[in-house]
């Protein structure tokens, strides 16, 4: 999930100023934060979703590969996707705090 951390992390970078304007203006941080969380879980469950479509039609060539469980076993593929989305959500929580510790003054002096 480093990847997509990174490209969060970028993301929120690129977005600094826009921030900055929003809590300038009154923003409370639960907003911006939920702005910032609800763009990384929607790229998530998009990638999920994608995911489990895709593992499920490439059975027939997991199923060499996994031993003592079917390859459509319902708790592994369930497992995974949680593992996997608590982990993009602490990939989105993370640039999204330091978003919120931007000084609105140094935002919006920022060019």
């Amino acid at each position: 999930m480093l990847p997509f951390y990174g490209v969060t992390a970028y993301l929120v970078a690129q977005r600094t100023h826009e921030i900055g304007i929003r809590v300038a203006l009154g923003a409370q941080g639960a907003d911006v934060l939920k702005s910032i969380l609800g763009q990384g879980t929607r790229l998530a469950c998009i990638g999920l979703v994608l995911g489990l479509a895709a593992s499920l039609v490439m059975t027939r060539l997991m199923k060499s590969l996994v031993y003592s469980i079917s390859p459509m076993d319902p708790v592994s593929l369930a497992g995974a996707a949680i593992l996997l989305g608590s982990v993009t959500l602490a990939a989105c929580y993370i640039p999204a705090r330091r978003a919120l510790r931007v000084d609105p003054m140094v935002a919006l002096r920022h060019e």
